[in-house]
This record gives C-alpha cells, structure tokens and sequence, in this order.
C-alpha cells in the first residue's frame, strides 16, 4: 500500500504531458506483483500464484524438478500426499496459459496408508503409491476405463510405474460421498484415481509427454533424488 501510494504521488508530480502515454498505476502495480520474489525460480512463483492453498514446498520441488527435465513442459500436474485423502491434493496447470485447470480429489495406494498416505514403493504388486517425477505417455481404455500411462522417470524410485500398471483413471471411490460416508477417500492399488466426472478432460490435458510431480516428505528421496539435484543422470533420464 505504502508503495502504491508513493508511485501514485510520483505520478502526479510528473507534467502533464507524460499522462498521454499508456502508462496505468494498475498494470505497473500488476507487474511488479507479479515478479518472483528474490531467490524464487519463475515458474515456482507461477505455481503459487495459481495455487496459493497448495503446499509452498510441494510447489517449489515440482518446479525444481520441472526446469531440471523439460523446462519448456506445457501441463504440470501436482500431487501433494502430505495431504489426506480427504482434502484436494491433486493440481494441474497451464503452464503456457498461465491457468489453473483442475484442483481435484485423487485417491493414494492400499498399501500407502488409510487416510493419510505414509509409505511409498516401487515394488510390482506392494498397492502402494509412488513419488516423483513421471512423464504422461498416451491414453487408452482398460478396465478401469478411460485411463492414461505414466512413465515413472525415477530409478528405484517410480521406475517400474508402467510394469505395475500405475496409471491415472476414474473411480467411483473418488468422491465428496464416498469421504462423507467412510471419512476418506476409497484407495487403489497405487494408482492415482481421480472423480469420473473429471476423468475425460483432465486425462486429455494431461496426455503425451506432459508431467506429473508426485510428492512427499520423503527423507531419503529429497535427499538423492536426480531430478531436485539436477544432477547430469537427470539430463539423461528426460532424454530416454
């Protein structure tokens, strides 16, 4: 405010003359709120502006990781597990649009925990959730219907992801109801389903060569995870 009202008395103490140019204190004060604050990456200041409810750190590791593997990625979608079930935790943006597409309910693994997701794995058949970085690869019908592959691009982390069939779909257990009746969302066998309502749309924004940033307070992955580094093996990992 203090600002604002300091420019706005520059201004008037300018001639008259400056005053035809297309010069607005409110596109200059849009402007300056939205440069990222010192130390703050571009597109991490994006993700907060278009999703300032969701975990500050859950939003600073996706674009960490983002600008490490394809800083020119149009569709980012975020999934914070920090958050119960019960709550929004899956995000998906616009990245060349600059807009929030969905804010949704998506479900974590049985084997991942109750309502709280706390334990996460690779293994092939554990019914748990994975971290990390994926990249969306194409969409096709299965048996949970209209569904969409992920490539897991993290070893030992998310990496068998297509071997275990980790894919985002519908699911009748995602849902306010289904919260209301049981307290939280139903679970699946790892993979992240979303509302059928959204299934469709929210696949097709996704789809071929997008990203999907999965996260969780992870000691061990924050640690040693390629991609946060941004080490060289990370470079190589995007480009397979």
């Amino acid at each position: 405010m203090a600002l604002r009202l300091h420019v706005t008395r520059l201004l008037l103490s300018l001639p008259f003359t400056l005053f035809t140019l297309p010069l607005h204190a409110d596109s200059f004060f849009a402007q300056v709120d939205s440069t990222p604050p010192h130390g703050i990456l571009p597109l991490h200041h994006q993700l907060l502006q278009l999703a300032p409810q969701a975990t500050p750190e859950a939003l600073r590791l996706a674009a960490q990781a983002l600008n490490c593997a394809e800083p020119s990625a149009e569709r980012l979608a975020v999934i914070d597990y920090s958050l119960p079930s019960t709550q929004r935790r899956l995000w998906v943006f616009d990245l060349r649009q600059h807009k929030l597409l969905f804010k949704e309910l998506v479900s974590h693994g049985q084997g991942s925990g109750d309502a709280q997701a706390e334990t996460f794995s690779n293994t092939p058949d554990s019914h748990q959730s994975s971290i990390g970085l994926f990249r969306t690869m194409n969409s096709y019908y299965g048996r949970n219907g209209y569904s969409l592959r992920l490539e897991g691009l993290e070893p030992d982390v998310n990496d068998l992801a297509f071997e275990r069939a980790i894919v985002i779909h519908g699911a009748d257990y995602v849902s306010d109801a289904f919260i209301t009746q049981t307290g939280r969302l139903g679970r699946s066998h790892g993979c992240p389903a979303v509302r059928e309502d959204v299934t469709y749309p929210l696949i097709d924004s996704l789809k071929e060569n997008q990203y999907v940033f999965a996260y969780y307070p992870d000691v061990k992955w924050l640690a040693n995870s390629a991609f946060l580094g941004c080490t060289t093996a990370a470079t190589k990992l995007a480009e397979r």
